[in-house]
């Protein structure tokens, strides 16, 4: 399959590109500037693009299926730049048809309790709240939004760790254990989005996962 990514050099886009490559789809990363490319491998192309213009997008991703985006500032920089992104990819998107769209997003915006999101409780880090009410907007964004898309959430720690092939998938609500954690590694966070690639189920939905 031909999947443009977006964000392919953080740390969670590096690992959904080594999942897409060695399940054997054609990935096509989208990079702002060419100096920041990721490792050189077959079935690799790059191209340059702005997430945040929609015209520039089109180009770039033009000829893929599936558009996954795992783009985000870095921490303390422009929130807002979340919200335009959404709003650029379903524009581009919309202009690429047939395309589809899947968002990594945040948990903060999963529900806890009934009514009552994870980024609203009283013990939610300071430091990410600003990220999390912006990808919350931008979930906002995609539920308006008139193409395929999926928003994927992770659990409320997601860690660099080890490709397990397991885990629990959720939808709108924080999936737990039983001793209340939700965790998973940004490893198989990227097989769940791999395997969402290759066998839909979540169209204009969002989920989530955990061990």
């Amino acid at each position: 399959m031909k999947i443009a990514l977006v964000g392919s050099t953080g740390r969670i886009g590096r690992r959904i590109l080594t999942e897409a490559l060695t399940r054997g789809h054609h990935v096509t990363a989208i990079v702002r500037a060419s100096s920041h490319k990721p490792d050189s491998r077959a079935d690799l192309e790059l191209k340059t693009g702005d997430v945040t213009n929609a015209e520039s997008i089109v180009a770039s991703a033009k000829g893929n299926v599936v558009l996954i985006s795992a783009y985000g500032p870095a921490r303390g920089g422009d929130y807002d730049e979340i919200v335009t992104a959404a709003g650029a990819l379903v524009e581009a998107v919309g202009q690429n048809q047939p395309m589809r769209l899947i968002w990594v997003g945040g948990a903060g915006s999963l529900e806890v309790t009934p009514g009552v999101q994870l980024v609203d409780t009283s013990d939610f880090p300071p430091a990410y709240k600003k990220a999390a009410l912006a990808h919350r907007d931008a979930l906002g964004v995609f539920r308006k939004a008139p193409i395929d898309w999926t928003y994927v959430s992770p659990a409320a720690e997601i860690f660099e760790g080890t490709r397990t092939g397991k885990y629990r998938i959720g939808g709108d609500q924080l999936v737990v254990n039983e001793k209340g954690e939700s965790r998973i590694s940004m490893e198989d966070f990227a097989k769940a989005i791999i395997d969402e690639v290759e066998k839909p189920q979540f169209f204009r939905k969002r989920f989530t996962m955990a061990y």
